[in-house]
């Protein structure tokens, strides 16, 4: 049996890290849980397809920055939703969702300006935005992973 104080650290934890991944790809926030749940074949699908989507999208320069207020607004609230159903989902309550998705959306906060800062001190240095962006997936879904392990524990 887990000690509730343990789950509702670990379930704050998830929420932050999830968040973040949200903030650089926000699609993650909600598509993690899905895809790490026993949700069905068609949601799991429609879920690694808007990651994928999103994936392929942010690389284009024509994409819409995400310090725009709808695409934060997105963000916060893609980190929100996911991190209260990832605490849902690890056996959490309604109630019990509440603290990890608002530190899903202060991470998502977070992540949205720290890959804005990331990807702006690359670009001032020259260098080509691909890998950046590679390597801000990269982060992004070794987080997303990391929150979803971290709450099934």
């Amino acid at each position: 049996m887990t000690d509730p104080s343990a789950r509702a650290t670990r379930g704050l934890v998830a929420g932050l890290l999830l968040g973040v991944a949200a903030g650089c790809r926000s699609s993650l926030g909600v598509a993690a849980p899905v895809l790490t749940s026993g949700a069905s074949r068609p949601r799991k699908i429609a879920a690694g397809v808007a990651v994928v989507a999103e994936l392929a999208g942010d690389k284009n320069p024509a994409a819409m920055s995400r310090l725009m207020t709808p695409s934060l607004v997105g963000r916060a609230a893609a980190g929100l939703t996911g991190a209260g159903a990832l605490a849902r989902g690890s056996g959490s309550g309604w109630a019990g969702s509440l603290l990890p998705g608002v530190a899903g959306a202060a991470g998502a906060l977070a992540g949205t300006y720290g890959g804005a800062r990331w990807r702006g001190w690359v670009a001032a240095h020259g260098r080509p935005d691909l890998p950046a962006a590679l390597a801000e997936d990269a982060v992004a879904i070794g987080l997303a992973l990391a929150a979803t392990r971290l709450v099934r524990r």
